[in-house]
């Protein structure tokens, strides 16, 4: 008899693990322990959808004839971390070893491994490309650009391909897809689900023990098994799909939804299978209910990103979430833990993960991340709150986004320029300019947008490392005619707020 691990973002039928299984002798073992819900200050929203969820995969397991042994956060019992729950559960059913799909962090792969019992680790199958396929299409390549490895996965799905060649004759209609915020937009939002009893009662586990953590436990309305997820599903590729790749990249004040998918977070945990949701979304295409630049840009978005982002988080190994390229040490601000700001993008952007444990991904990198990187702070801690609070933010998935394409911390392995931009972006996509206490159009002065002094600030102090990048010559000439009394000007004005952000200022 064999344990076998299930985790809790491991909650799939087809897990290889349960695959390998045999359901007359072996157990599984899953368990909600402290170790997991606290290496970081997990947003509460996040805590309550895991467990529910995976109290509510336990008992399918069970109805589908397995022994389940689960273990609740609050049992005396508990051990309080994976490798001791598996430790205590081989004891007490005399067990000859543990079996388990590979975790998607590294610090739990290392717990596993060196545990005093026999294991197994089989590979992560959810997946479309297995680590060899990332690492064989990676040797070799100067650069790894998403965009490449994207056709490749294209090609192995069959997804929106015309034979040889891809649908519509393009591979990427990301162009079409930078239209700004709407006027009006005709999407309700996600499907919201009531709490039934079981999710109800880890509502008020999570209250007790994690009620100080950043985030809104309540109003809580996460599906928390497959069949509501893919109500979620259906419901926004009917209603949100067909303006989705329109208008993918705009933000505002009064919607936080827009025409996202909000998928995220019930594909990493394993509710929804990530090739099954695409070809749902291809076939909305295929029936003329969607149109062809929405639907490539979502699958790009799974197949593509996704899957390069895990491939990449695995092949530069554990020391990845350390790395910081620029060398970047300013402590991160109050405000992204909800202290005050005069900054309504951020202060709207912040307030809105506070509320959902969500964000889509021009806030998180144009705005929250944007800043970060365009002040100086550390990328350790920004990967840290980006990994606390959001709802589908797993290491695998995480860090690479951060680490990566948001900080320009592993020196462009990921990213070929840094993602930074001053105030006329978040302009141009969004509605939050109007109602700040900065103005954007200001460039100096004590109205001045933050983003248009800390974008030539970080320009300049990074000129030997970033100059020649074919993709930033020219904002160095656009810098190099301004007056040289002005470029004075902006980078006092520009220290002068970071040393505010620093003293603990409202900025």
């Amino acid at each position: 008899m064999r344990l076998l691990l299930v985790l809790g973002d491991q909650l799939s039928p087809n897990l290889s693990v349960l695959q390998k299984g045999d359901k007359a002798q072996d157990v599984v073992v899953m368990a909600e322990v402290a170790d997991e819900a606290s290496y970081v200050p997990h947003h509460p929203k996040k805590i309550a959808f895991t467990f529910a969820a995976m109290r509510k995969f336990a008992q399918t397991l069970r109805d589908d004839g397995w022994t389940v042994a689960y273990t609740p956060l609050d049992d005396p019992h508990n051990s309080g971390s994976i490798t001791g729950e598996l430790i205590r559960r081989a004891s007490e059913h005399n067990a000859a070893g543990v079996v388990y799909t590979e975790p998607g962090e590294w610090r739990l792969i290392a717990a596993l491994g060196d545990m005093p019992l026999k294991t197994h680790c089989l590979p992560d199958t959810r997946f479309i490309a297995s680590h060899q396929e990332f690492d064989d299409w990676a040797e070799g390549r100067k650069q790894l650009r998403m965009e490449y490895f994207y056709r490749e996965m294209r090609r192995k799905t069959g997804l929106l391909m015309d034979g040889d060649q891809p649908e519509g004759g393009k591979w990427n209609y990301d162009h079409d897809n930078r239209k700004p915020a709407p006027d009006q937009v005709t999407y309700g939002g996600p499907m919201q689900f009531t709490p039934d009893d079981t999710t109800k009662e880890v509502l008020a586990l999570v209250a007790d023990r994690f009620g100080d953590n950043f985030g809104d436990l309540e109003p809580f309305w996460f599906a928390t098994d497959t069949g509501q997820a893919r109500q979620h599903l259906a419901h926004w590729i009917k209603g949100g799909l067909p303006n989705f790749g329109d208008f993918q990249d705009a933000m505002l004040d009064d919607n936080r939804f827009l025409y996202h998918a909000v998928v995220g977070l019930y594909i990493n945990a394993g509710l929804l299978d990530p090739l099954e949701v695409c070809q749902k979304v291809a076939q909305a295409y295929r029936d003329g209910d969607a149109p062809l630049n929405a639907v490539e840009g979502f699958i790009r978005q799974i197949i593509g990103w996704r899957e390069y982002v895990r491939g990449i988080y695995f092949r530069e190994g554990p020391d990845y979430t350390a790395r910081n390229a620029l060398g970047h040490d300013r402590a991160l601000p109050e405000m992204y833990w909800g202290g005050e700001t005069r900054m309504n993008c951020m202060s709207k952007a912040i307030g809105q993960t506070r509320a959902e444990a969500y964000a889509h991904h021009i806030q998180r990198l144009m705005v929250t991340g944007n800043f970060a990187l365009l002040a100086g702070i550390d990328p350790a801690q920004v990967h840290e709150w980006y990994l606390a609070v959001y709802a589908d933010a797993y290491e695998w998935v995480e860090a690479p986004n951060v680490i990566g394409m948001s900080q320009f911390a592993d020196d462009g392995i990921i990213a070929s320029k840094p993602y930074i931009s001053s105030g006329n972006y978040i302009h141009k996509m969004s509605d939050h300019c109007g109602a700040c206490a900065y103005r954007v159009q200001d460039k100096t002065g004590d109205k001045a947008c933050p983003f248009n002094l800390l974008y030539w600030h970080f320009l300049d102090r990074h000129r030997d490392r970033f100059e020649g990048n074919p993709r930033m010559g020219n904002m160095y000439r656009v810098w190099d005619r301004m007056d040289e009394d002005r470029r004075e000007t902006v980078l006092s004005e520009a220290d002068g707020f970071l040393k505010k952000l620093e003293a603990g200022e409202k900025v």
